[in-house]
């Protein structure tokens, strides 16, 4: 029996038919295409002006296309990856907890923490630093296991984490509560005053009778807290070693005792006791790199220390690079730097603190970047002897809870807002025509984030490259842009 010919509506198609219904199916598709292309090459920008006029302010956005007319031209490859990001933040001080506890009401509190460490719109902090025992910035000088003058507790039956549990602990577990990924970093201005050469919180340096003891103080700390709900993610065994200050505590610690103290002690004890948390050295300036080289040079120092620590009162951000050529296995993070009334120009510190530290920092390998005080008052307190002029990254005005959003709250912003943890760097240009980068990719969305400063007195006019793809954009004078796109 011969079959009939297929009639239209018969649920069969003739060769013509199918040729159609494919040219139709084919252009839908790359109509499809074309539209999600062209959603994908949107770029959105943020900017924060020097005269204040922006701050964080959405931009007008940006589309990608062929070729690049500016004379300025800024490279992106994604292609090229470097270290992978822990964060953006500042440290938990006494002072900073004791004002947000207890100079703000409940509703302030939570307003407050929300929008530092919560996801965009909020700042997106993921991580911090704690004081091991008080700081400059803490209202009373303590340990967690002080003893009466000539008097020691070397199995540690006095060790207590109490001076911390009225503030500290509950602004760092509420941090924790908003951002779970928030990476707690420890260091200690002194070990107890027992352990020490003066016998006292200030000034001296550790006891070599006192290496045990000490190694042991640090791993309790590490134990209380982690009872508390706050890993300690990584630690330095002193802050700022090469300085002894006469009205805080503080140890000298110098490389040599480090390198005998960590290999010999801490190193062993918390592989035992506490394996995933990281040891630092240094915690110190830029401007004295051999003193952590002399660490690394120690063989059995060198299997224990995880990374480098630097702050920023001296010295110049690429020797990050330098000692990271060095030794690439460790890792580098950038731990602490303030502003404060001694450059008292909004726009000059936006500048700084977004090229200097945001940006140089993070191109010279840092995981994480640390300011210091999350928070302080009008009065740029409570301290305890110490800097007396130092800034918050915000203000917290003691009389009636108002903020104040600083400078230094924006340059981190500018990135911690848009760089998640898990990113990884990527290249960039940067340094031309006054326009300092840096760019990263995002793991959760593969999302491209691009920091831009420019540092000159007027407009800049620059296109970004990507591929075969750029974008072209002016940015105002002295100001901070972040570009994002997917």
């Amino acid at each position: 029996m011969t079959a009939s010919p297929a009639l239209p509506g018969d649920g069969q198609l003739r060769p013509s038919s199918l040729k159609s219904l494919f040219k139709i199916m084919l252009l839908g598709a790359l109509g499809a295409a074309l539209h999600g292309s062209a959603q994908a090459q949107t770029v959105q920008a943020w900017i924060t002006t020097g005269d204040q006029t922006q701050l964080l302010a959405r931009g007008a956005d940006s589309r990608f296309h062929g070729g690049a007319t500016a004379a300025t031209i800024i490279e992106v490859d994604p292609r090229q990856r470097f270290q992978e990001m822990v964060g953006f933040g500042a440290a938990i001080t006494d002072a900073s907890a004791w004002l947000i506890q207890n100079k703000l009401n409940p509703q302030q509190r939570a307003d407050l923490l929300n929008e530092l460490f919560g996801r965009s719109p909020g700042a997106n902090f993921s991580f911090t630093r704690l004081t091991i025992g008080a700081s400059d910035f803490s209202r009373s000088h303590y340990s967690f296991d002080d003893m009466p003058p000539g008097q020691t507790d070397p199995t540690l039956q006095h060790f207590s984490i109490a001076p911390n549990r009225a503030d500290v602990l509950p602004v760092t577990k509420a941090a924790l509560a908003i951002n779970p990924r928030l990476r707690v970093m420890a260091s200690p201005w002194s070990a107890p005053g027992w352990m020490k050469s003066t016998d006292s919180l200030i000034q001296g340096t550790l006891k070599p009778e006192a290496f045990a003891p000490f190694a042991g103080y640090l791993s309790r700390y590490i134990s209380a807290y982690e009872k508390e709900g706050v890993p300690i993610f990584a630690l330095t065994l002193q802050n700022e070693p090469h300085f002894e200050p006469k009205d805080y505590p503080g140890m000298r610690v110098d490389p040599a005792k480090r390198a005998a103290f960590i290999g010999g002690y801490l190193g062993p004890l918390l592989a035992k006791d506490h394996p995933h948390t990281k040891i630092l050295d240094w915690d110190h300036n830029w401007d004295e790199p051999w003193s952590p080289a002399e660490v690394l040079k120690d063989p059995v120092a060198n299997k224990y220390v995880a990374g480098v620590a630097w702050h920023c009162y001296g010295g110049d951000v690429r020797v990050q690079s330098a000692l990271h050529d060095r030794w690439p296995d460790k890792e580098t993070y950038f731990t602490e730097c303030s502003g404060g009334k001694w450059a008292p120009v909004w726009s000059d510190n936006l500048q700084h603190f977004a090229r200097t530290l945001v940006i140089g920092a993070t191109r010279g390998w840092a995981r994480g970047v640390l300011l210091w005080n999350l928070a302080l008052d009008e009065n740029d307190g409570p301290y305890l002897g110490g800097c007396k002029e130092c800034r918050g990254v915000v203000t917290i005005d003691s009389r009636d809870g108002k903020i104040t959003r600083n400078e230094e709250y924006y340059a981190l912003a500018h990135a911690s807002r848009f760089v998640r943890q898990g990113a990884r760097r990527i290249a960039s240009t940067s340094g031309y025509d006054q326009l300092d980068t840096v760019a990263f990719r995002n793991a959760d969305d593969g999302s491209l984030a691009l920091l831009v400063v420019n540092s000159a007195r007027a407009p800049r006019q620059f296109a970004v490259r990507v591929g075969q793809r750029s974008f072209d954009y002016t940015l105002p004078a002295a100001s901070v842009a972040t570009f994002t796109w997917k």
